[in-house]
């Protein structure tokens, strides 16, 4: 299937009924719609920004290591590109939908515009489970969805990064496979790749450093001591495991940690580098010795100041919410709160970072990562870090005070400020012809 326009907007894109489970997409556009509102967003940048910019949706058929050929759909989608290229992640994920590239496409350009990167918003993805793949199926998934996307990529058109179930590897082989089909080195087509092939120091742990960096932040607004306090972590993944790492080296307890298979807890502190170790080991936090078992669900419930979801989205309904005892929620993951979840929070006072302030240091690493590669010379990774810590140190002051002068919370003003960056540039830009 080529390049196709979303069938409506404020609808899932190519969905002529909405899912039963939770829809992503129509998430994103109530939030939209309410940004728009509380700016003043003429129709006409809102019919623009309610639908992607271009969808393309792909098969991918790949020979497996037995000799069958099974063929994966993936997706490509860019939400919007006034503001500069189409960035955003690529995922490999079971149960992928176009609904769910979608909603990550238009976050990625709040994301983007947030932290005022020149960079639009875009996300790709193949349905299939990494899991079941050796790596040299998974490298020709990759290769192929790649040619399949080709016309699409390029460091002026779309920048691709890692994402569930992606990483440096899987950039690598992007990267190969985009400098193979045009004849010509292509360091600036993606981005988290590895040292060895133009990849920055600096990048691997970025988006834990940011959320980081807005749990102190958040901390200094409320008056909390950042050492001594505590913080429990939904998934010890790419973000939650660097994160449990850079929290408890500043003193924070890291006094619960959950994932898919179940959770552990200790109120004094769990051993960060002994639960690494052990979930390198057993592939999960279940089981860990040094901290009492817990199911998944009650990790809502244990008592912190800190809340971090770090899995993935929709992992936030209201009774999640009610069960939150934080004063503080900080969105390492994507979309972790659902709409209705989100008002039981405002309800209950619950100061929210949100995922496109929050976890945004690894879109602003990507950014850094694209610069070096367009300059050909790399930056020193002190310059790198506090480039990092200052322009995330900025976006939080300029969504607080967005915030504080619309009388609303955090997310809505992330948005605001978002929406107003992005409207901007279509403005200026007109529409063509």
């Amino acid at each position: 299937m080529g390049e196709q326009p979303a069938n409506g907007a404020g609808e899932p894109p190519g969905a002529a009924t909405p899912p039963a489970r939770f829809d992503p997409w129509l998430a994103e556009m109530e939030r939209l719609q309410e940004a728009a509102a509380l700016v003043g967003l003429e129709d006409d940048v809102l019919n623009v920004l309610s639908r992607p910019k271009r969808i393309l949706e792909v098969s991918v058929p790949v020979r497996r290591d037995d000799g069958r050929v099974e063929v994966y759909v993936g997706w490509r989608i860019h939400h919007d590109t006034a503001r500069g290229p189409a960035k955003g992640g690529l995922r490999f994920h079971p149960a992928l939908t176009k609904e769910d590239v979608a909603a990550l496409a238009i976050a990625m350009t709040w994301k983007c515009a947030v932290v005022d990167i020149p960079f639009g918003g875009g996300k790709g993805g193949v349905r299939c489970d990494p899991s079941a793949l050796s790596t040299a199926e998974l490298e020709r998934v990759t290769r192929r969805y790649t040619w399949e996307i080709l016309p699409m990529l390029g460091p002026d058109r779309d920048v691709p990064a890692p994402d569930v179930n992606t990483d440096e590897r899987v950039m690598a082989w992007l990267m190969d496979t985009v400098a193979m089909a045009r004849g010509e080195a292509a360091p600036g087509v993606v981005t988290g790749k590895p040292l060895e092939v133009g990849g920055v120091q600096g990048h691997h742990g970025a988006t834990a450093e940011g959320v980081t960096i807005m749990v102190r932040e958040a901390f200094a607004k409320l008056g909390l001591p950042v050492a001594g306090s505590r913080v429990a972590l939904q998934g010890f993944g790419k973000v939650g495991g660097p994160l449990a790492y850079l929290l408890s080296s500043l003193g924070v307890r890291v006094v619960a940690v959950g994932d898919l298979m179940g959770a552990v807890t200790n109120s004094a502190g769990l051993d960060v580098a002994a639960l690494a170790a052990h979930v390198r080991a057993h592939g999960t936090v279940a089981g860990f010795p040094l901290g009492d078992p817990l199911p998944s669900e009650a990790l809502f419930a244990v008592p912190c100041e800190a809340f971090v979801p770090a899995a993935l989205a929709g992992a936030i309904g209201p009774a999640q919410a009610a069960a939150l005892t934080a004063s503080v929620v900080v969105e390492g993951a994507n979309g972790p709160t659902t709409v209705e979840g989100d008002a039981v929070l405002a309800d209950k006072g619950i100061l929210v970072v949100p995922d496109i302030l929050a976890n945004a240091g690894g879109v602003t690493a990507s950014y850094f990562e694209w610069v070096q590669a367009r300059e050909g010379y790399p930056w020193e990774p002190t310059v790198t870090a506090e480039r990092l810590r200052a322009r995330m140190q900025a976006a939080f002051n300029a969504v607080w005070d967005r915030s504080e002068g619309l009388g609303v919370d955090l997310r809505r003003g992330a948005h605001c400020v978002a929406l107003d960056r992005v409207a901007a540039a279509i403005r200026f830009r007109g529409i063509f012809p």
